[in-house]
Parts: C-alpha cells; structure tokens; sequence
C-alpha cells in the first residue's frame, strides 16, 4: 500500500495489519468475508483475525453491540493490528464512534476498493473515475472522515484526492466533482469518434465481462498470442483481484480474413460501491454497444454460481442484461471435476492459460458475428461511384484494385448490403 503526503505524493509503500468485522442477521457471510480478505490481500494487507456479530438489527451508532465493541478494542491492542476493516459500509457518524471506542483506524469494504482502485487506475480516465467515485463517497462522510484524516497522515481512503481536497468545505468538492464530470463528458466524446469509427468500418465489438480475477485479462493474452505474435499488444494480467482496472481493447485478426474489436473491462465483486458503479458507466458504456459479450467464469471457485449472479446484477445495472452472450468457464485446467451450472446460454469450456478450447471460442464467436457477413469480390463501375462510396463507407474492405473494368473490391458485407450488390460479385 502506498502513502502519501500532505501534497498527495507518493511517499513509500507499506504494509498494513487489520482485523476483519462482519455483520449478519442470521446468514451465513463466510463467503463475503473470504472475499474481504483477498481485497486486504490485495492492498497488501496482512489479515490477523476475524470477528462477526450476528444481530437482527444493526446498530444505528457502531453497527455492532456495544460488547462487540468492547470485545474488538481488546483484540486489535492483543493483535497489534493498526486498522479494522468493516464487511458493510458504515456512515461517518460509525466511522468516527468506533474509532474513538476502539482507538484504532476504522474502515469500511468500500473504502478499501476505492482504494484498490485508486491504487490501480493507470489512465487519466481511470483515475478521475475513481477520484469522482471517493468524492461521492466520502461527501456525506466528511464528519466522520476529518477526524481520522487529521489523526493519521496516509494510508487505506486517503489515496486519490488527498487530504487537503478532503479538508476544504462542500462547496469545494462539489466544484471539484463538475470539474471532474466534465473532464470524462469530453473523455465520452472521444470514445463516442472512435466507436463512429469502428461502426462505419463495420467491425464487431466482442466484450470480456465477468467477476474479479475470472482470467479475462489472461484469456485477451491468449486469444492475442493464438491470432498476433506482437507481444506489445498483450495486457496486464495478475493472479489478483482486479489487477485489470483500465478498459483495454486490441484489434483481434481471424485466419478467414474476418476482424474484430476485443474488449477487456474492469472486473466486477459483490457490494460493488453504487457510486464506482455510476462512475464507471461511461467505461462499462463499451459494454453496452458490445456486439456480443464472453462472461468469464473461474470454474475452479466453489462459489461460481454466485460469480455469475453478481456478474448479471451489474450487466442489468448498466442497461446490458440483454445483450447475446456466450460463457466461458475458465481455468479447466485446474477444475476436473467442475459440474457446469444450468444456464440457457451457449457455454464453452476453457483454459486461458494451457490455450486449452480457445480456438473452440474463437469459432462461436466468429459463428455469431460474422454469421449474416458475405465474402464477395466486387467489380464495380466507375460510374457507379455512389456504390464504391457506400463500400468503403459500410463494408470491411480487405483491399481495392482499379482495373480497366472499374474498381474490384475484396469485401466482407452483410447479407442485406450483398443482396443490393450480388449483380457485381466476379466469383
């Protein structure tokens, strides 16, 4: 974990202790606090203990009893730990009581990803997302946070706008939070140029989607090193979750002459802060215009099933809940005995990292996309250039040659615009 100073400059990076606090009304979050612990992992947090309170309400002041409250104080002084990490969110009036009870720093699952995120945000893009997604957080925790802000001078939650943004009055941060809007309105504009691009040129746009560390970042490698020997275009992939935080996209070129946009997106997690869910829409938007979406599954966790929910829930948040998709559950390799889930849609079953039925995914993708696509060699007139216009403007142009006849295109069109054009195929 990073720290900064009073500047927001990076200082050292170092590592933290906490204890782990869950809440339940009588179910069972063994699994949710799993998770809690790899996102402690992941921002290089040592994890000392585990506590949970069952109640059937929350407490409005502390979340837990006030025994539990007691209980903790002791066991973070027995354990040394320097902060305690909260599996629900807690408002700032929580915040601030726990951390006079206990004398410890108090945190909550949300503030811990933002600063996963914060930690992770490569693009300039990325990184205002994640500030404007604090910001939105931390607003009506101000109270709450000024008080463990002047206490300590960095750490998890003060990455990203700083302390001094933090400190100055609503009005300031509303101001910054515009500024930061319209920073990623001008940001959509461009995404908006370029997907005009991409539509004119008529290459399909595929999606990888799916939970946190589900290998979409490995499987884009795969299908890279399966289809282009560049390396430069490969992505950052790490057995952690959400190592992938930016959007990426690369240019995937099939043996059958036919191309298409392959998109990486951020991975998804249970209790995905609302406010990184708002402020990524415009990133997440890729998904929207996605001609077809893999969702990548990690067949080698136990709680798969639950992968998939969460997956969906967000799909259905961003306004993508319909879009056609095929599944791919990955990491075979390592999941022999995976029985695969019903769930009426089309399946594959993968390794990204053995290449292991790739090539079967590459098919059914290039099988739905391409599948209304009709390869022709169009000799068209030169008194018609209106149609040559059209070609260049609609089709995928794999080369154009002027013969004496006219100009001869080698295209891939659709089915509709191949019917309009069938009178000029040479074949």
């Amino acid at each position: 974990m990073l720290r900064f100073n009073e500047n927001n400059e990076t200082i050292t990076e170092d590592s933290y202790s906490a204890i782990l606090v869950g809440f339940s009304r009588g179910e069972d979050i063994t699994y949710s606090l799993e998770e809690l612990k790899g996102l402690a992992e992941a921002d290089n947090v040592e994890v000392l203990g585990t506590m949970i309170q069952i109640l059937e309400k929350p407490n409005t002041a502390t979340l837990i009893g006030k025994g539990k409250v007691e209980e903790l104080k002791e066991m973070a002084e027995n354990m040394e730990a320097d902060m305690i990490i909260f599996n629900d969110e807690l408002s700032g009036m929580q915040l601030r009581n726990l951390e006079d009870a206990t004398g410890v720093r108090v945190i909550d699952r949300t503030i811990l990803i933002l600063d996963i995120f914060a930690a992770r945000a490569a693009s300039r893009e990325g990184k205002l997302q994640v500030e404007l997604a604090q910001l939105k957080y931390r607003m009506p925790r101000l109270t709450g946070f000024g008080k463990s802000l002047s206490r300590l001078g960095g750490g998890i939650g003060t990455r990203g706008p700083g302390e001094k943004k933090l400190e100055t009055d609503r009005r300031h941060i509303e101001s910054r939070m515009e500024d930061i809007k319209k920073e990623l309105a001008q940001a959509k504009k461009t995404r908006t140029v370029q997907r005009s691009r991409r539509e004119k040129n008529n290459i399909p746009v595929v999606a990888l989607v799916g939970y946190t560390n589900s290998g979409k970042s490995a499987l884009m490698n795969r299908i890279l090193s399966i289809t282009d020997k560049d390396e430069d275009k490969s992505v950052t992939e790490k057995d952690m979750l959400f190592a992938t935080l930016d959007t990426q996209q690369r240019s995937i070129h099939l043996d059958t002459n036919h191309e298409f946009i392959l998109i990486d997106t951020v991975g998804f997690v249970s209790k995905l802060p609302h406010s990184l869910v708002e402020s990524f829409k415009a990133t997440l938007e890729e998904v929207l215009f996605a001609d077809l979406l893999i969702h990548v599954v990690d067949a080698s966790y136990e709680e798969n099933q639950f992968h998939i929910e969460v997956t969906d829930r967000v799909l259905s948040e961003i306004g993508a809940s319909d879009k056609e998709k095929i599944i791919a559950f990955n990491k075979m390799d390592i999941a022999p005995d995976f029985q695969p889930p019903v769930t009426g849609t089309e399946t594959v079953f993968i390794s990204a990292a053995t290449g292991m039925n790739v090539d079967q995914l590459l098919e059914k993708i290039s099988d739905r996309i391409f599948a209304d696509n009709v390869d022709a060699k169009l000799l068209i007139p030169y008194t018609r250039g209106d149609l040559s216009s059209y070609i260049c403007e609609k089709a995928q142009v794999r080369s154009m040659e002027y013969v004496e006849e006219g100009t001869l295109f080698d295209v891939t069109l659709t089915k509709d615009d191949y019917q309009r054009l069938k009178e000029y195929d040479t074949l």
